[in-house]
């Protein structure tokens, strides 16, 4: 019985060191996918936006989120998880498809698609934060894991957000503000003109 007792707990412990590894698998790859898709999507954006006030900004962002994508996949490495190719491509595709949504033009890029586009950046963004902090909560029992590195990684996700949503409220004013109706001219206004 007192023997028992004594190896339960080992066998407990390496159970839960199982369903640790599996539990957090699954949850940067899942991560690893969304940031395949989100390189895609920043890429992509700063193709469309070259050019514009928007194009030097959103190549630097683009340029950041590929590294960081690279960082993720590094920090899989270090805790020897295998990143799932299935998943992967998963987030690719999801983004390919993304691009087919309707923006109001058939043929020319609409205005609104620069804002939606933003949107789910910054949603990406968001989440890539959110999955920085996972992290560096582990760090602190795991020594896999440099906490600097995260701590770096969680400074340049969240100016990344700030700029993002900087550039969303600057292309709302003016895509909205350009399609909104026209004030009346003083000519018009109570004159009858036609």
């Amino acid at each position: 019985m007192s023997h028992a007792t004594r190896t339960r707990p080992a066998r407990t412990s390496a159970s839960a060191r199982r369903t640790h590894t599996e539990l957090l698998s699954v949850y940067l790859n899942d991560h690893l996918a969304g940031a395949t898709a989100g390189t895609d999507r920043a890429r992509y954006l700063a193709r469309s936006c070259r050019g514009t006030d928007l194009g030097p900004t959103l190549e630097a962002i683009a340029g950041e989120i590929a590294k960081d994508r690279r960082s993720l996949t590094d920090l899989l490495r270090r805790l020897h998880i295998p990143a799932r190719r299935y998943k992967v491509y998963a987030g690719w595709t999801a983004e390919k498809l993304g691009r087919l949504k309707a923006n109001g033009r058939l043929v020319r890029r609409s205005p609104l698609s620069t804002v939606v586009e933003l949107e789910m950046l910054r949603a990406g963004v968001t989440g890539k934060i959110a999955c920085w902090e996972a992290l560096r909560q582990l760090a602190e029992s795991d020594e896999r894991l440099d906490p600097a590195v995260l701590d770096d990684l969680l400074h340049r996700g969240h100016r990344q957000l700030h700029t993002l949503e900087e550039l969303h409220r600057e292309q709302t004013a003016v895509t909205f503000h350009a399609s909104g109706p026209q004030a009346p001219t003083p000519a018009s206004r109570g004159t009858g003109a036609r």
